[in-house]
């Protein structure tokens, strides 16, 4: 007797359903890609029990005749597609003909549908994929889809769908999608009796106005960018404004919204250290792609993507991203609490040195110090970094008038500087206040400008007279035999012995004297702890230095060094954040000043 059979169409027909068909909030999609697919501009969702029992979806579109109707319900039945070219070209939402085979062979299904021209609507009802009824109704141009009772006949798979508040959660972010993607549609959401969402707006700010709300919408960063036949545009939200989940990240090719990691990392690296581990911010990137350069039909769901070229997409997304991050103002802004005597600000409970030392902006001289290193003669540059007593690049000249720097945002003003604590530099700009965390600072610029060494190639180390001698665990020495290529370009000279022993000999030019014994092990040991999957091992490298070579709070520096300190962290790229995700300066506005002392 024959063990292999060929399933009934009616079982084959319930585990087919079970690729699209997922849950409630699978119908709703599939549904509103048809009615979208039929040039609708108006779309009402109606659902009860969380889609479970009652789903209704009506549109304004084409409607079809009584002929593709009752056609529409067999499986791979599809009007969006007849050859493999079409397949490679897709441009609609829907292609593969089997959601409303699906949808009906585990539901009960009522479908009334008018085109234009047509005095009356074809009526089908279908019960678990049998057709029971054909007839004619009125209704206007367009189509009505009911559906009910989901799963009904297959109750194991009843149960394993969510609460309702769980189920209808999944349905309200899909309606949500879909209205972002297509803000010329009007989408209204009703659950019971009460209206959840309507979406008049015709453009994606007043989307994202109406779902997300004014005061959130206020505070988004748009951009846009065109890369020959690659189109990339969008909103982000500033770190400030994050989540511990990723439940809003919308990422949309050709209206489509899709999942692709490779794309969604982008987007994520863009904000590099801006926000906290284990924190998520919002974006809605929309991309625009030529149909033959990607690859649609992965999974029944149509949610997967390929890319022809993932490399270029991914490049072209973090650098729109980034850039746009960049360009914009991220500096936070410090209030006062009403009628209260202190600033809003984070408490600290850590102990402070020193006092408020007033100084007066005045030009550098050039410094030197002790150290037990030599530097040769040509690599000397014209300037020097009273940070470090070694030679730099000339930063700008402190400017007499108030005056924006490159990068836009800052408007220092010529006048008093203070030192608050040895922690913090106060600033006066043209608006206020600027409020800067000496430590944090000193990180950025640090961390920037050894990023940037990996792409000069140039000779970046200078020699210790009394070179040291490192014993190293098997562990810790293949760490540093692992690093070792972009240690060397930090400037780190280390010579490998045996298999414990390690000596080093340069180390960076402008890592301050007295830290060379044990920087290595400290970046040793954070780079084995740091399992950031947001920054490459080049950066995590980057980052602990940083932070190992900065000054510390609590050290006090002399007028030259804030004022090289202030004129480097202008000239960086992300000036707003430390290479941890703290924040580097706040403003104190004038105005808020001027409200507490009652001036206004």
């Amino acid at each position: 007797m024959a063990k292999i059979k060929v399933l009934s169409e009616e079982l084959a027909s319930k585990i087919a359903a079970g690729e699209v068909v997922q849950r409630p909030e699978s119908v709703v999609k599939e549904l509103l890609e048809n009615s979208i697919d039929a040039g609708s501009k108006s779309i009402y969702v109606e659902v009860k029990d969380a889609g479970k029992s009652f789903i209704r979806i009506t549109d304004d579109g084409s409607g079809m005749t009584e002929e593709d109707a009752l056609v529409a319900f067999e499986r791979h039945a599809t009007s969006k597609i007849e050859t493999y070219e079409d397949l490679e070209n897709v441009g609609t939402l829907g292609f593969r003909g089997e959601a409303l085979y699906s949808i009906a062979a585990v539901s009960q299904i009522e479908l009334k549908t008018r085109v234009a021209g047509e005095d009356a609507a074809v009526y089908l009802r279908i019960d678990g994929g049998r057709r029971e009824e054909v007839s004619r109704v009125a209704h206007g141009v367009g189509t009505t889809v009911i559906v009910k009772n989901l799963f009904y006949n297959t109750p194991a798979r009843r149960n394993f769908m969510k609460a309702n508040p769980t189920e209808f959660r999944h349905i309200y972010q899909t309606v949500s999608r879909y209205a972002l993607a297509f803000p010329e549609i009007e989408f209204t959401l009703q659950s019971g009796d009460e209206i959840v969402l309507r979406a008049k707006a015709d453009t994606i700010r007043g989307r994202l106005d109406e779902i997300f709300g004014e005061r959130f919408t206020d505070s988004l960063v748009a951009f846009e960018e065109d890369y020959d036949h690659l189109k990339v545009s969008g909103f982000l939200g500033k770190p400030e404004y994050t989540k511990r989940t990723r439940g809003e990240q919308f990422l949309f090719l050709n209206r489509r919204y899709v999942l692709n990691k490779a794309v969604n990392h982008a987007a994520f690296s863009a904000y590099e250290n801006l926000i906290d581990r284990g924190d998520f911010p919002f974006f809605a990137i929309f991309i625009e792609l030529p149909p033959n350069e990607v690859d649609v039909n992965v999974h029944p769901s149509k949610m997967e993507v390929k890319f022809k070229d993932e490399r270029s997409i991914y490049g072209a997304i973090r650098s729109a991203t980034r850039s746009a991050l960049v360009r914009s103002d991220l500096v936070p802004e410090m209030g006062m609490a009403p009628d209260s005597g202190r600033f809003v600000s984070r408490t600290t409970t850590e102990s402070s040195r020193g006092g408020i030392v007033p100084v007066m902006f005045n030009s550098r001289a050039p410094q030197t110090g002790a150290s037990g290193r030599y530097i040769e003669e040509e690599r000397i540059a014209d300037a020097v970094d009273p940070l470090f007593s070694l030679r730099l690049p000339q930063p700008r000249p402190a400017s007499t008038d108030s005056e924006e720097s490159d990068n836009g945002v800052f408007d220092t003003d010529a006048g008093i500087i203070y030192q608050l604590h040895n922690k913090y530099i106060i600033s006066q700009i043209s608006t206020g206040l600027l409020v800067i965390d000496q430590h944090a600072a000193h990180e950025r610029v640090i961390y920037e400008r050894t990023l940037k060494r990996f792409n000069e190639q140039g000779q970046n180390t200078q020699q210790l007279l009394f070179p040291i001698s490192m014993n190293l665990d098997p562990a810790d020495f293949s760490v540093v035999e692992e690093t070792l290529p972009d240690l060397n370009l930090m400037g780190f000279s280390i010579k490998m012995f045996s298999g414990s022993t390690a000596v080093l000999d340069g180390v960076p030019v402008d890592l301050k004297p007295g830290r060379e014994s044990t920087i290595i092990t400290e970046i040793i040991e954070d780079f084995k702890r740091d399992n950031d999957l947001r920054l490459t091992p080049r950066e995590k490298l980057c980052k602990t230095y940083a932070c190992k070579a900065a000054v510390k709070a609590g050290d006090y520096l002399t007028v030259e060094e804030m004022e090289s300190l202030i004129d480097q962290l202008f000239q960086a790229e992300v000036p707003y954040v430390c290479p941890h995700g703290r924040p580097v300066l706040v403003k104190i506005p004038l105005l808020e000043l001027d409200k507490k002392f009652g001036r206004i």
